[in-house]
């Protein structure tokens, strides 16, 4: 992810932000020699898009609709997860010998099952006043002799300790039966005698201090008893006071109500989750819920902003969420310089044409690189959707030339496709008001005024008028949901060469007017004839009146 340039169009994308990204990121590659540069789209693609990519074999950019800092962009550490039956003593080791303040704990299969922390295991010393703790912890035979620096010289290593106390054995044979119970684990000095009591009153296992050899006697009696018999060179004391960290760390994780972060979460939201819960680390996983590392309030600082090239807009409405948050490296436009900024100086290239493919065209021939046939049929889609066929007035001479050079190449005839695509972009039938007023739909800030327009183009004058019935109720509940005065849509007949302007909005009307010397009727539709641009012809429009009040 460090490496990667994300080149993304606006949010409710049209073919042209589409195809603009997946031909501007083919040509930076091509450029530089790398795959560094990745296409990705805002929002959900529209009926015409969706019919280009599938006819040219391209598979539709993944969804970035936000692209603030992500814990992905974070330096996560790489702490190895440790099996739940480690010892807390080489848990401790470990967390001490790398700096760490939490450990992760896995199963047998390596997925995540708990942590532990520097503060669970010093609580649990603190506290640790039972001395039944290690049975009930189920404790291995190994792992007391490891713990203790000793061996198992009697028994079956790898048997629990799973019933009993664990007590010193410091009072004379006499007194130490009345003390000993039966599964007891005790703790001895070098002394045949105690031992052989311990033995005999049915002691699970005994640890003998301060030596390495044991006598004939007392093996072949804990032999006979089942006595698991451990050797140190440790005294007692030591012992005594090293023993209890042998228990597994299963033992004394949290397992439930672990708070982890995902590579997705966004920084933002973990930030206030850390200032809360106040932990030391928190476990990361990826989206198939596998662990990848720990990270802590430190990591915060290491935050590595995306890096991403707008194509198609220049206004901050219509951009990916948090664009705040990336580093703009370079813009690619044909419309007005809207409100987007940027804190370094970047490249920006915005001419007056038709079409955001159009000035890409022109970068492949200025860099002498090869067109595609696919590469091709998407930016000549992309010209034929903007400029409706070179029919609109934001066609230039340059769009006309590009479209049907690309049109060459990707040999297809520009006026057959142009109706496939069209009829494909405005077949509605199934989809809801909501999901038609976004399928090309923008915002717009002028001054105090927040305003949006919608726009549907197609070639059938009786689908445009049941797409204006579906959609009308529409505009005030898109103007109230999102805080805009004014909403309009746009039904475009491109053989005719006329629009039906869908109004809401308690100025709308003054707009239409000033602008275009019309009234809205009562059905809520002005009639525009010879408008068919949003961005030449509309939009100027309304800035003017609402610029003269």
């Amino acid at each position: 992810m460090d490496d990667k340039i994300f080149v993304v169009g606006h949010k409710n994308p049209d073919t042209d932000s589409i195809c603009a990204a997946i031909s501007y990121a083919y040509l930076k590659n091509q450029i530089e020699k790398t795959d560094r540069y990745q296409a990705r789209r805002a929002g959900q693609i529209n009926e015409e898009t969706d019919f280009v990519l599938k006819y040219f074999g391209k598979e539709s950019p993944l969804y970035m609709p936000n692209v603030g800092t992500q814990v992905r962009d974070l330096t996560i550490d790489d702490v190895e997860g440790a099996p739940d039956n480690v010892t807390i003593r080489l848990a401790w080791d470990y967390m001490s010998e790398s700096g760490i303040s939490a450990l992760p704990i896995m199963r047998e299969d390596g997925s995540f099952e708990g942590i532990i922390s520097d503060t669970d295991i010093t609580r649990y010393f603190m506290d640790a006043y039972s001395k039944t703790i290690m049975s009930e912890a189920g404790t291995k035979y190994y792992d007391i002799a490891e713990t203790v620096n000793g061996e198992v010289v009697v028994g079956d290593p790898e048997e629990h300790f799973t019933e009993g106390r664990v007590i010193v054995g410091a009072a004379s044979p006499e007194n130490f039966r009345q003390y000993i119970h039966k599964k007891d684990l005790v703790i001895l000095a070098d002394r045949a005698d105690t031992q052989l009591t311990a033995i005999e009153e049915g002691a699970s296992a005994i640890v003998i201090c301060l030596t390495g050899e044991v006598k004939n006697i007392v093996r072949m009696a804990a032999q006979s008893a089942g006595t698991t018999v451990i050797t140190t060179k440790f005294d007692t004391y030591t012992v005594a006071r090293l023993i209890n960290q042998a228990i597994p760390v299963k033992h004394l994780m949290t397992k439930e109500g672990v708070v982890c972060f995902k590579e997705d979460d966004f920084v933002d939201d973990i930030r206030e989750t850390m200032s809360k819960l106040r932990h030391t680390s928190y476990p990361v996983m990826n989206n198939k819920g596998q662990y990848v590392g720990m990270i802590g309030s430190a990591n915060l600082l290491s935050a590595k902003k995306k890096h991403v090239i707008l194509v198609d807009h220049t206004e901050l409405s219509q951009a990916v969420d948090n664009l705040e948050q990336a580093e703009i490296m370079e813009i690619i436009d044909h419309h007005r310089v809207g409100t987007v900024e940027t804190i370094n100086p970047v490249f920006f290239r915005g001419e007056p044409v038709g079409c955001t493919c159009t000035i890409i065209y022109s970068m492949f021939h200025e860099y002498d690189i090869e067109i595609p046939k696919d590469i091709a049929g998407l930016m000549m889609s992309a010209i034929i959707s903007d400029t409706l066929l070179f029919r609109s007035p934001t066609c230039t001479p340059r769009d006309q030339v590009a479209g049907l050079a690309l049109a060459k190449i990707a040999e297809v005839n520009p006026g057959e496709y142009a109706k496939q695509m069209f009829r494909a972009g405005s077949a509605l039938g199934n989809k809801t008001p909501e999901e038609i007023l976004h399928q090309d739909f923008k915002k717009f800030i002028f001054g105090e005024t927040t305003f949006g327009v919608g726009q549907i183009s197609s070639m059938d004058t009786d689908e445009l008028y049941d797409i204006a019935d579906k959609i009308r109720p529409q505009l005030e509940v898109e103007a109230n949901k999102s805080g805009m005065s004014m909403v309009f849509f746009m039904l475009t007949n491109i053989l005719d060469e006329d629009t039906r302007l869908l109004c809401y909005g308690k100025d709308a009307g003054e707009v239409v007017k000033f602008a275009y010397n019309t009234d809205i009727g009562e059905d809520g539709i002005a009639f525009l004839p010879k408008v068919v641009s949003r961005k030449k012809q509309l939009i100027p429009a309304f800035m003017g009146a609402l610029q003269n009040g």
